[in-house]
């Protein structure tokens, strides 16, 4: 029997928190992950954001909910990557460079965002940057 190659992806905080709070089309990533078939790539500056975002009035998550998404949801199977800093990748939002660096250095294969910052680049340094429609519908299937 031939082992599925882990597909090496860097998820945006959005649909990250999609997937784990609301389901509907990026909820498939977490089945993913959890069947070993993706690898999630982080760094620190992506896993202080998802924290940053849990915490919004809007989600009404409470602290030990959060700390449920994080540590047995999401870190068990991520690899942490160390990101260097660099010039400015994206200037309209040079906040989303943490996930451009983030790919680049974990060797991903994939960025799944729904920000259109980063879909408009479609590619960096052969880093596909994909919706999670488009990556559900082609690639994971």
């Amino acid at each position: 029997m031939v082992a599925l190659e882990m597909i090496r992806v860097v998820i945006d905080t959005n649909v990250l928190v999609s997937c784990l709070l609301f389901g509907g089309t990026p909820g498939a990533l977490l089945n993913l992950w959890k069947s070993e078939r993706l690898r999630l790539l982080m760094c620190r500056g992506m896993v202080d954001e998802f924290l940053k975002v849990l915490a919004y009035p809007k989600f009404s998550l409470a602290e030990d909910e959060i700390q449920y998404l994080l540590y047995e949801e999401v870190l068990p199977y991520a690899e942490m990557v160390d990101v260097r800093p660099g010039p400015v990748l994206i200037t309209v939002d040079p906040a989303d460079d943490m996930f451009l660096r983030c790919a680049h250095a974990g060797r991903a294969k994939y960025i799944l965002s729904g920000d259109r910052h980063l879909l408009d680049l479609k590619t960096y340094r052969r880093i596909k940057i994909l919706s999670p429609a488009v990556f559900l519908s082609g690639v994971a299937s």
